[in-house]
């Protein structure tokens, strides 16, 4: 099929009404946009390069008074709702999401470069299967009473207050869904700090939901300084963070100022595992997913592949054939496989990855193509990759490169699998092509990660099961029942309890 005939198949955009009406995208606080902040920056649509949108910089004030309007809203309204009001309002949420599911699909589309279908399908569903989620499980966090002899102890679960979200680029709505719904649902209100680099979708959603949540419940603040500003507030007491683990330490390191708790979503350098008994088709399957989903920005990204030497040229083949399958090309068409990253930065971060491998003696197996008509010619696009032959002395075989660049690595027995695996600082998610069950069993439980795939990658159906890692990608779990609990604190209330004399001090007699 003729270039000419797949950018036919691309249909107009239907968001550029919204984005041409509004000049400015401010912080939104207190049920509303912020207005009159002069200090700006572009978010470029990724396929083309060209402008998309100008977002307002937030300043330190404009911040504090982000977390001024939460906290108002946490103590006059959020807070003393009962957990199944909370709820029925997070259900509308989710609601609203779905009905504008096209609309935020396409925005994380033209600012992320990702597939719109694959936005649709995941970003948007995610985002209001974790609202429904949370608000069902809402008042599953109760108290509880402890007899300790003549003394009763009541224990609550209180939320912390405000509750500072700052998100990466790569799942906008996803992201805010899995931080904003547990907070919410156990009573707390947020300040949501967008990535620079893909604000729109976030602050869309932020809108929508507030035709719905009492003002000042869910705030976004925007720009490089937000983020900093929100840890530094000392009436933001509770901080979830997504993002790089080199971020991700300079936010503990802020966050400890105020000894504020914080939940911490970092990199991977993730393993595959492909043992001698593995099914390669499968194999390959779940290689082809892993690596390439979501153009290869995703801390999930299996972007170590490990095969044993005697399946390491077969598999090799194959995944160099299924990845010259793969369509690379314009966000909104619906063939899409493979879209440009997000801006010139991560274009360059990733081509810098590239020639330093090919520099290193890498063998390069696989080279995708770009689209060449000249609309596209300014846009952040990579050719997808595969290395093979590739060692533990190989920087990518070490550090996140956050794009569609995979690295073929060679393994003789079990042991020394799961030796190249935990060979880095990072500890976020494996996976296990075999067709022995219990061998994979009795590898998960020595890989050093907080999740392990077996047979699969799959990364659509996470809500209801926790996701996190070990090490270098952090601590703290997401999507889950457990997640509530990130976002509580127990308080101890001790009573007489009737039942015999509580001890005094100095004792009696």
């Amino acid at each position: 099929m003729t270039v000419d005939a797949i950018i036919g198949r691309v249909p107009a955009p239907r968001t550029d009404e919204l984005l041409g009406a509004r000049p400015i995208w401010g912080s939104f606080i207190a049920g509303s946009f912020v207005q009159g902040e002069a200090d700006t920056f572009d978010v470029l649509e990724c396929s083309t390069g060209r402008h998309l949108a100008r977002v307002a910089n937030a300043s330190v004030a404009t911040v504090d008074r982000a977390v001024a309007d939460a906290r108002r809203a946490y103590e006059d309204v959020w807070r003393d709702m009962s957990p199944r009001e909370r709820g029925s309002l997070m259900r509308q949420v989710a609601a609203v999401i779905r009905e504008h599911a096209e609309e935020l699909a396409e925005l994380c589309a033209r600012e992320v470069g990702k597939p719109k279908r694959d936005a649709l399908r995941v970003d948007v569903v995610s985002s209001h299967t974790n609202f429904d989620y949370y608000a069902g499980i809402a008042d599953t966090v109760h108290g509880e009473i402890i007899h300790q002899g003549p003394v009763e102890a009541r224990v609550a679960y209180e939320p912390y207050g405000v509750v500072a979200a700052i998100l990466p680029f790569n799942w906008p709505v996803q992201h805010l869904a899995k931080k904003c719904a547990p907070a919410l649902a156990v009573g707390n209100t947020v300040v949501v700090k967008p990535g620079e680099q893909a604000p729109l979708a976030i602050l869309r959603l932020i809108e929508l939901a507030n035709q719905v949540l009492p003002p000042g419940v869910m705030n976004a603040v925007n720009g490089m300084a937000a983020g900093p500003a929100l840890i530094a507030n000392s009436r933001i007491e509770r901080v979830t963070f997504t993002g790089s683990t080199a971020t991700g330490r300079k936010v503990m390191a802020a966050a400890a100022q105020h000894v504020t708790y914080v939940t911490l979503e970092l990199g991977g350098k993730n393993a595959l595992l492909v043992l001698d008994d593995a099914d390669l088709d499968a194999a390959v399957t779940v290689a082809i997913e892993g690596m390439f989903y979501n153009n290869g920005m995703a801390c999930t990204s299996t972007s170590r592949i490990l095969v044993h030497d005697s399946l390491y040229d077969a598999f090799a083949e194959r995944f160099v054939a299924a990845a010259g399958g793969l369509v690379v090309g314009e966000p909104l068409d619906s063939r899409t496989d493979i879209g440009p990253l997000v801006d010139r930065r991560q274009q360059d971060r990733v081509e810098t990855y590239v020639n330093l491998t090919m520099d290193e003696g890498a063998k390069l197996l696989f080279e995708g193509e770009l689209p060449e008509h000249p609309q596209w010619s300014g846009g952040f696009w990579v050719k997808p990759r595969i290395f093979g032959e590739i060692t533990r002395a190989n920087t990518i075989a070490r550090e996140e490169v956050f794009g569609p660049v995979a690295a073929l690595m060679r393994f003789s027995s079990d042991d020394e699998a799961v030796e190249i695996a935990n060979d880095t600082d990072y500890g976020l998610t494996a996976a296990i092509c075999t067709r022995d069950e219990t061998r994979a069993t009795r590898l998960a439980t020595r890989l050093e990660v907080g999740m392990v795939f077996v047979n699969q990658y799959t990364r659509r159906t996470f809500v209801g099961s926790p996701f996190g890692g070990v090490k270098g990608s952090g601590f703290g779990r997401e999507y889950s029942a457990e997640t509530l609990h990130e976002f509580v604190r127990a308080k101890n209330v001790r009573f007489p309890s009737g039942h015999g004399e509580v001890p005094t001090w100095p004792p009696r007699g």
